[in-house]
């Protein structure tokens, strides 16, 4: 079995410092496992990594797709699974970081994603609803799944509402099954967690950060390419909202403070996620006074033992 590293946790928690100093220890490459650095062009809001702050670590699904191409968990496994093949060949250690638990998941588990058999008419029909009223589709027909699952979501939600509309069956249960299947890497798993409050307060500086660092501007260019409001670099946390703000559906203060709060509940549905895995290790920072150091010590050596 092929030895990984996966560092996860919910977002603003501190995963990419950390990552790098794994990988210069480590001898590592990082593989990303996040829904929007995959798209060039979309830096600011995906938080993403900036060429000079890799030190000299190469970077895997990062910058890949433009915006208006499809990405979801079945491609990320492919290309994943193609990263790890091509690191390993290299003599070098595969890390996996990223907050997108559910992609993580499927990479680790190889879980299948087949789809069923059907037109699109029923889909067609689902794209006509509102978010709110898919949402409360689903929450009817599956608590489970809906509770991991946000709103703005809509093509997960929608996936959910398929697979129950053509199996008769929740796809909670679908995802039970297949979590049960056994990872085909060998691994450890490293959660990065910190007191809610610390959590809430770095997102709310980050988002600050953001806009002063052109978020805006960011957005109104992806504007500019007229991009289907389907496609899944649109339905990001803080692009979602600023093209609701360009929509005239709100001011750019409620467009901000949405984007706050929206991240907020996603960091809390990562914990949700990140708690319910098996043999996850998390580290929670401030047992170790907030020093990476003695976090990347224990780490590593909870890696070698394997």
């Amino acid at each position: 079995m092929k030895k990984i590293v996966i560092i996860s946790g919910p977002t603003a928690v501190g995963k990419t410092s950390i990552s790098i100093k794994m990988a210069h220890r480590l001898n590592g490459e990082i593989i990303s496992a996040d829904s929007m650095q995959v798209y060039k062009g979309m830096d600011i809001g995906s938080a993403k990594i900036k060429p000079d702050e890799m030190e000299g670590i190469r970077h895997h699904l990062i910058d890949i797709l433009e915006p208006d191409r499809d990405f979801n968990v079945q491609i990320f496994q492919k290309l994943a699974g193609k990263a790890i093949e091509d690191i390993c060949k290299r003599g070098k250690l595969p890390i996996i970081v990223g907050g997108t638990a559910f992609y993580i998941q499927a990479l680790l588990y190889g879980i299948d994603f087949t789809e069923e058999d059907h037109d699109d008419s029923y889909r067609n029909k689902l794209n006509e609803l509102s978010e709110d009223e898919l949402y409360e589709r689903l929450d009817q027909i599956d608590h489970e799944y809906a509770k991991t699952t946000h709103k703005n979501n809509k093509k997960r939600v929608i996936r959910a509402l398929e697979y129950n509309h053509f199996t008769g069956r929740k796809f909670s249960e679908y995802n039970t099954e297949q979590s049960q299947r056994k990872a085909i890497y060998d691994y450890r798993y490293f959660v990065m967690n910190d007191k809610r409050e610390n959590i809430y307060a770095s997102i709310d500086r980050r988002v600050d950060i953001m806009m002063d660092n052109g978020l805006l501007d960011e957005v109104v260019r992806l504007n500019e390419l007229n991009l289907s409001k389907e496609c899944n670099s649109r339905q990001g946390i803080g692009y979602k909202e600023l093209f609701e703000y360009l929509d005239g559906r709100c001011s750019l203060e409620e467009a901000i403070e949405n984007i706050k709060k929206n991240t907020r509940h996603f960091a809390k549905r990562q914990l949700t996620w990140l708690k319910h895995e098996d043999d996850t290790i998390f580290i929670n920072k401030d047992e170790y006074n907030y020093d990476e150091e003695l976090m990347l010590d224990f780490m590593i050596s909870k890696f070698e033992e394997r």
